[in-house]
C-alpha cells in the first residue's frame, strides 16, 4: 500500500533528500511508542538490522518510574539493554512528521536474541502462532475514540489539568457541521494516516462534546495492532502540531462519556473461509464462533485486566453511557459486552466493547483470542443471547468494577497462566499492583473538594 516502504525504497527516498530521519520503535508496557530518532543515512547503512534500548522500558509505570520487583530487571541486575530488531514489514513513511519514516521493532534478549516473552508483540505473536498451527488467520479492528480540545497538551499542564476545554459545545454524533469545524485536526489525522500506509475508513463525532472516533481498515491481528499504536502516537503528534490536545482516557471527566476501544474479531482459514459464518445456523453463526463466544464469557472476569489496564479503566463502566457493565453476549445490542455484528452474512464476527482506549492492543488482542481459542478447544457451549438492556440484567456476570479485583482473577487464572505463561503474568499484575498502590495513596483534587471544609 501507499506509505509503505521496503529497505531498498527507503535508502532510494534518503539518496533523493527526502527523508533525512527514521524513528525506531518498540511498544512499552502501556502501549506508547519508545525508541530512537535516527539519521536516516545511518539507519540505511547498518541500524536496520539492530539497535538497542534500556530495558527498564518494559519495567515502568505510566510515569516512567523505575518500579522494584520486577524479575525481568532491576537497579540490582545493573538495568542493562534489549536489542531492538526492527520488523521491515512495518517500515512507513510518516507525513505528518517532516521528511520521517518510521519503523516498530521486536524487543529480543541482548544475549539469546530470543524475544522477551512480556514485550507485547511477543505476547500477541505467542497467540498468533497459536492459530498458525490450526492454520487459521484472526482478523481484527479496533475502533479507537478520543477526546479533543481547544487547548494545547501545555496549556492543559500550565493549567493543572483543569479548564479543560472541548472543541465542541455539545453531542456532536455523527454530526456533520459540527465535525466540519474540528476538520483541520481531523482531515490531517486521516490523511497522515493514510500517507502512513493504514488505510482508513472514516472519522466521526462521538456521543460527547468533543469526542471523536476514528476506524481504520480491519486486517490480521499484529498488523491492526500496529496500526492501533501507530494511530494513537498520530493523533496525539498531529492534534500537538495545531495547537490542540487530545486524550485516550477511559474516563477523563464524570460528566462526559468514557473512550472506549472495541474490538471487532473474526477467525479465517488461510484458503479465506470466514471461520465464524454457516449459511444454515442461526443467525449465521458457526459452531467455531459459538464455541470462541463462548470462551469469551467463560473468560470475561480473567482478561479484564489486560482490556482495563489502569485505576481509571473502571470509572468508564457505568450504566447508560454505551460502557458496559454485564459480561453477556447480545445481537447487535450496544448495552452488551459482546455484541455480534453482521449477522447472516460472511462478514458475522464478535465486537468486545469491554476495553478502553487505554488498553496496550497487543495485551488486549492476546488475552481475547487466547479465551476464544480456549473455548474453541474445550467445545465450550454457549448461553442464549442477552435479549433487552443488559444494564438492567440480573443474574448475569459483571465485568469486574476495581482494578483490584481485575489483578486477584488474573493473578489465580490458570487459563491465563498457560496461554501467557508465568513470566508474563506474574510481569503485569505486578505493575498492576504498582499501579493500585500508587493510586491508593495520592490525594486528588475530588478529596479535596469534598473534605477539605465539611470533613
Amino acid at each position: 500500500m501507499k506509505g509503505m516502504l521496503t529497505l531498498d525504497e527507503l535508502r532510494e527516498c534518503v539518496d533523493r533528500g527526502e527523508i533525512n530521519t527514521v524513528l525506531a520503535c518498540q511498544v512499552d508496557m502501556q502501549g506508547r511508542l519508545m525508541g530512537k530518532r535516527f539519521q536516516a543515512e545511518y539507519f540505511c547503512e547498518s541500524a536496520w538490522e539492530e539497535t538497542h534500548s534500556c530495558n527498564y522500558l518494559l519495567a515502568t509505570d505510566m510515569e516512567m518510574e523505575t518500579v522494584d520487583g520486577f524479575a525481568s530487571t532491576s537497579w540490582q541486575a545493573g538495568y542493562g539493554d534489549y536489542t531492538m530488531k526492527p520488523d521491515l514489514s512495518t517500515l512507513r513513511l510518516a507525513p505528518w512528521l517532516d521528511s520521517t519514516a518510521l519503523v516498530l521493532c521486536d524487543v529480543l534478549d541482548h544475549h539469546t536474541h530470543a524475544e522477551v516473552p512480556h514485550s507485547p508483540r511477543a505476547v500477541l505473536k505467542k497467540q498468533i502462532a497459536e492459530l498458525e498451527r490450526r492454520d487459521t488467520v484472526a482478523f481484527m479492528a479496533s475502533e479507537l475514540e478520543f477526546f479533543l480540545f481547544r487547548n494545547s497538551f501545555e496549556e492543559v499542564a500550565e493549567a493543572g489539568y483543569s479548564s479543560l476545554r472541548p472543541i465542541s459545545q455539545y453531542n456532536e454524533d455523527y454530526h456533520i457541521f459540527q465535525t466540519t469545524k474540528e476538520e483541520e485536526v481531523m482531515q490531517a489525522i486521516r490523511n497522515g494516516l493514510q500517507g502512513a500506509g493504514i488505510p482508513v475508513e472514516n472519522s466521526k463525532g462521538e456521543a460527547c462534546s468533543g469526542q471523536e472516533e476514528i476506524n481504520v481498515r480491519y486486517a490480521d491481528a499484529l498488523t491492526m495492532a500496529d496500526r492501533h499504536v501507530i494511530l494513537k502516537n498520530a493523533c496525539k503528534e498531529i492534534a500537538w502540531s495545531k495547537g490542540r490536545a487530545v486524550t485516550f482516557m477511559a474516563k477523563w471527566s464524570y460528566d462526559a462519556a468514557g473512550n472506549s476501544s472495541h474490538v471487532h474479531q473474526s477467525l479465517w482459514a488461510r484458503g479465506e473461509e470466514p471461520l465464524f459464518y454457516d449459511a444454515n445456523s442461526d443467525h449465521g453463526m458457526s459452531d467455531t464462533m459459538k464455541h470462541y463466544v463462548a470462551g469469551l464469557l467463560n473468560h470475561a472476569a480473567e482478561i479484564t485486566l489486560f482490556l482495563a489496564p489502569y485505576i481509571n479503566s473502571y470509572k468508564r463502566f457505568q450504566a447508560g453511557t454505551f460502557a458496559p457493565t454485564k459480561a453477556v453476549w447480545s445481537m447487535d445490542n450496544r448495552t452488551a459486552g459482546y455484541r455480534v455484528c453482521g449477522a447472516d452474512s460472511k462478514a458475522v464476527r464478535v465486537e468486545c466493547r469491554v476495553g478502553g482506549a487505554d488498553l496496550n492492543p497487543y495485551l488486549a488482542f492476546a488475552a481475547l483470542l487466547a479465551a476464544g481459542l480456549d473455548g474453541i478447544d474445550q467445545k465450550m457451549g454457549l448461553e442464549d443471547a442477552f435479549v433487552g438492556d443488559a444494564y438492567a440484567g440480573e443474574g448475569v456476570q459483571e465485568i469486574p468494577s476495581t482494578l483490584r479485583d481485575a489483578i486477584r482473577l488474573a493473578d489465580e487464572s490458570a487459563f491465563l497462566r498457560k496461554a501467557f505463561g508465568d513470566e508474563v503474568i506474574d510481569h503485569y499484575t505486578h505493575a498492576a499492583r504498582w499501579e493500585q498502590f500508587e493510586t491508593d495513596r495520592r490525594v486528588t483534587d475530588w478529596d479535596l473538594r469534598r473534605g477539605f471544609e465539611r470533613a
